[in-house]
């Protein structure tokens, strides 16, 4: 396989449609591992892995309902079936790697499986980026709500998770522990009541942009940014970028390539049959403290294998 369409199902090297959405790509040796939810039979977060971005193996469904489950420090609740014995809610799982402890921390958003009232982040881990992850259960940060999450790791190896809090009305980001394990300190409570959701972080040249989305459930809005000179610095105002719709996509992560590109990867959901939700790949132009993104039909390896958009 050569070429990806934009807003399509994409498919792995066995034929299989991939379910990795709301996800999260992390870097290591030489592969892509692309994190993302699946829904499906008793699975919650599947792991892909990749060198070229277009052609994705299949490796391992890395948290399901019978996941090992292992309290640690934080006072935590481990539960991936409700009272009710249904599935409980994993969303938007990041993964990164701590080089101190050489083990693979997944953040995710935690509800029950019948509400959104439980609005909590859960973490879990593993010794291999693709191997059967450890669930260490769910908390409220600090006491605060946390639904829509992503992580950041810094060019310091200090890591930073940004959730919506606040039914949503708040943006929070969180300093991590050491050892990605627990929450340090709450750093920023960002555009108070202007209902961000699906948070995005990547750097430049000691620039900071932040993209995110509207909350209006499954259907896509105008994507909006900020910026700043350091996570913990201060950010400008929320500006647009992208079209009305965010070209039909609501922001899942931005990937720095291992060639230097930046990549911008959201969903597009589809609200009538949510496992035929598609994905969407564009190139990012930032420059100074501005984002430019333009739609692009698909994403193709050129005859030297490196990522085109056409």
């Amino acid at each position: 396989m050569n070429k990806l369409k934009n807003g399509e199902l994409w498919k792995d090297t066995e034929g299989n449609p991939i379910h990795a959405h709301g996800g999260h790509i992390l870097k290591k040796d030489n592969y892509y591992y692309w994190y993302g939810e699946d829904r499906r039979d008793n699975i919650y977060v599947s792991c892909y892995r990749s060198k070229d971005l277009v052609n994705w193996e299949f490796r391992n469904h890395i948290l399901t309902t019978d996941s090992k489950m292992e309290e640690y420090r934080v006072r935590t609740v481990c539960k991936l079936i409700n009272e009710d014995g249904k599935k409980v809610n994993l969303e938007r799982p990041k993964v990164l790697y701590n080089k101190s402890t050489n083990t693979f921390v997944l953040w995710t958003h935690y509800e029950n499986g019948n509400d959104y009232t439980d609005a909590a982040c859960a973490v879990a881990t593993c010794d291999t980026p693709d191997g059967d992850f450890t669930y260490h259960g769910h908390f409220n940060p600090f006491g605060y709500m946390s639904r829509d999450c992503t992580l950041y790791q810094d060019k310091d190896d200090v890591a930073y998770f940004i959730s919506a809090a606040r039914d949503n009305g708040d943006l929070h980001v969180y300093r991590l522990s050491e050892d990605y394990l627990n929450i340090d300190k709450l750093v920023h409570r960002l555009w108070q009541g202007e209902y961000r959701e699906a948070p995005a972080v990547v750097e430049k040249e000691g620039v900071y942009y932040l993209l995110s989305s509207f909350c209006t459930g499954w259907y896509p809005n105008q994507g909006k940014y900020a910026s700043s000179k350091g996570i913990e610095e201060d950010w400008s105002s929320l500006q647009e970028f992208g079209d009305e719709t965010t070209y039909h996509s609501q922001p899942s992560f931005i990937l720095k390539t291992y060639d230097d590109q930046f990549l911008y990867f959201g969903d597009r959901w589809n609200a009538d049959h949510y496992f035929e939700s598609g994905y969407v790949a564009l190139p990012l132009k930032l420059e100074g403290e501005n984002v430019e993104m333009s739609f692009y039909d698909s994403v193709q390896l050129d005859d030297t294998q490196v990522i085109t958009f056409k």
